[in-house]
């Protein structure tokens, strides 16, 4: 007889990991009516900040913010513990802003477990998984380490850096997920059995420094100009104080002692390593690649009010412990430092996302999908927005309802799904604007513009919600257009403009002078021309100043949508189509693109090869009538 038959324990979902993708995933799942499981290993791990406590930064705060208009948790739950807040580029243009809040470690955690505990249709559950059981290569059931057997229609694996992860600090080496936590090793063993191949890669942290052994008073105060934001457009401040971050620099001294003492890192020094993020390396890489460099800037971050450890921001490094102390120990302000934990390298499995298809569902077993560092990425926000993504297509794919997939000029999220599951990673995987065509239409600002119809649609977004947004939209373009209407004239308001430094000939409307790069939408209001305010009034002015250029990127949306809307069938056999060379019929019988656009991003594809698979399909669905 058969045990998954037997078991009274059922579930829609279940999603194994309690990481940033985990924590979205579950949430997404439940949320949409589906009975969800979250199984993880430790349960006071939940959002664990590995790494470092901060959510956002550079292309990151705009995932965040699409995260939120899609009805995720992540901007609130940064809201709600922000201890620092930075608008990144705050005196560019808004597509170069980004939103990066600091976070009270234990706070950030402490609400998102609440919040995952307290949520209907979701059980959260402590055991690690060591099994995942499929049937006629569909998902069955997972089965914990103590035996307990859970039966499932959709699984989430979003594992983190668990997969047969291995620590190492100088001369040590040791099996472990984070840290102390046991690593993944049976999960990971099951996955091969079922068929998938791994690659290993690696990241690192700094070591955490005791607040109380650094000299402030060499430090200089490191604080980023710009609004304070919330992140979330349900909130309209940050309910914690703020607090100073500090800035340092590392010398040639520290050099000195860096590669004095590199040859005693096993990791660092082995021939079979994991491959790094290039974005972020590691001390002995930032020496190693950058030599004519003297110093390299350090930014010393507070974990918490309450907590004692100082996160270095920039200095992760492998060295044996004593070598890393002597290096830290040299840098102004940390003379007389003392660590709470080491600095360390971990090394652990994931998969090529070009396994997967735009859902996150894998292509070996129906029913299993993967999210966050076990496809090749790398940063909280790359990984919740996965998690989120898998969570809401596998109810979907339950209620036997069209997969939800983002486009490029959607969202960054389409940008990042597309890259991975297209290209694949040679490095782990983060999150740039520049990877992004559409950068002035993938704005923090518009995330709701762009993407609340999707999370009110699949229930993730309040009946309230979605109707204050309607009615602020609405506010905003009628704005827009009676600002085309409505005259600055110069007899009323002359001694205003030369307040601003600015000169006008003739009377022109509100919507000229905001084009301008000089003027603001203050402006404007000082002189009784508009009566919005807040974010509505901001957004005036964006869409205003960047009308010409949003209007000849909208045009090269629309060619991009052309090639988007051509779909590929999903049986099509790519040996039989005459004139494709076995190159490409080998990179399209692997990636199974979707649509004639994503066959044109796949590396190595040329226009002509599309062009022919494209002549191909249109003459197949000619002679089909």
């Amino acid at each position: 007889m058969n045990i998954i038959d037997l078991n009274d324990k059922k579930y829609d979902v279940i999603v194994i990991g309690g990481g940033h993708a985990g924590c979205e995933a579950a949430l997404a799942s439940s949320r949409m009516g589906a009975k969800t499981l979250l199984l993880t290993s430790t349960i006071d791990s939940i959002a664990q900040m590995s790494c470092n406590p901060a959510i956002g930064g550079l292309a990151k705060g705009n995932l965040v913010k699409d995260i939120d208009a899609l009805g995720g948790e992540m901007a609130k739950n940064i809201d709600a513990s922000c201890i620092q807040f930075q608008m990144l580029n705050s005196k560019k243009g808004a597509a170069a802003q980004s939103s990066r809040g600091q976070a009270d470690k234990k706070r950030y955690i402490k609400r998102m477990i609440d919040t995952l505990i307290s949520q209907d249709n979701l059980d959260v559950k402590q055991g690690e998984v060591c099994k995942i059981i499929t049937e006629n290569n569909e998902v069955k059931a997972v089965e914990n380490i103590w035996g307990e057997i859970f039966s499932c229609r959709k699984i989430i694996v979003s594992t983190g850096t668990f997969l047969n992860g291995k620590v190492f600090i100088g001369e040590t080496s040791y099996r472990a997920g984070r840290t102390y936590e046991l690593p993944s090793i049976a999960l990971a063993k099951s996955l091969q059995e079922i068929g998938f191949i791994p690659v290993r890669l690696k990241t690192g942290t700094p070591a955490r420094i005791d607040y109380r052994t650094i000299d402030y008073s060499k430090l200089e105060v490191y604080e980023m100009q710009g609004e304070k934001t919330p992140f979330s457009f349900e909130n309209t401040e940050f309910p914690l104080p703020q607090i100073k971050c500090y800035a340092t620099y590392t010398n040639e001294e520290t050099h000195k002692i860096v590669k004095e003492h590199i040859h005693r890192s096993i990791y660092y020094n082995s021939k079979d390593k994991g491959i790094g993020p290039r974005y972020c390396p590691s001390m002995e890489d930032k020496i190693a690649k950058f030599p004519e460099r003297n110093r390299h800037q350090i930014i010393l971050e507070r974990e918490g009010y309450d907590s004692m450890e100082v996160y270095p921001n920039g200095f992760s490094t492998s060295l044996p412990v004593d070598a890393q102390l002597a290096a830290y120990r040299t840098i102004p302000g940390l003379e007389h430092c003392e660590f709470i934990r080491p600095a360390y390298a971990i090394e652990y499995e994931a998969y090529q996302p070009t396994i997967l298809y735009g859902s996150y569902e894998t292509k070996l077993i129906k029913g299993l999908y993967f999210a966050g560092q076990i496809n090749g990425t790398s940063g909280y926000e790359e990984a919740a927005c996965q998690g989120l993504m898998a969570g809401i297509n596998a109810v979907l794919s339950i209620d036997n309802k069209e997969p939800f997939i983002l486009g490029r000029n959607e969202s960054y999220i389409g940008v990042l799904t597309d890259d991975l599951i297209t290209k694949g990673v040679d490095e782990p995987y983060r999150m740039f604007t520049s990877r992004g065509e559409y950068r002035l239409h993938l704005r923090e600002d518009n995330a709701e513009y762009r993407l609340i119809e999707y999370g009110y649609k699949y229930g993730l977004i309040s009946k309230t919600r979605y109707e204050r947004f309607q009615k602020e939209k609405e506010e905003v373009y009628n704005e827009v257009e009676r600002l085309k209407k409505e005259t600055i004239k110069l007899k009323d308001n002359r001694k205003k403009l030369e307040s601003y430094g600015i000169n006008l000939e003739r009377g022109i409307s509100c919507y000229e002078f905001l084009k301008r790069p000089e003027t603001d939408i203050n402006m404007i209001k000082e002189m009784g021309l508009t009566s919005l305010s807040g974010r509505s009034a901001k957004q005036v002015e964006t869409i205003i100043k960047y009308s010409g250029y949003i209007s000849l990127q909208e045009e090269d949306i629309k060619k991009y949508k052309s090639l988007e809307d051509k779909k590929i069938p999903d049986n099509i056999d790519y040996t039989k189509i005459a004139g494709l060379r076995r190159e490409y019929v080998e990179k399209l019988s692997k990636i199974r693109p979707k649509t004639i656009g994503q066959a044109l991003r796949i590396p190595g594809m040329s226009f002509s090869a599309c062009s022919i698979l494209e002549i191909a399909i249109n003459k197949e669905k000619k002679n089909n009538g």
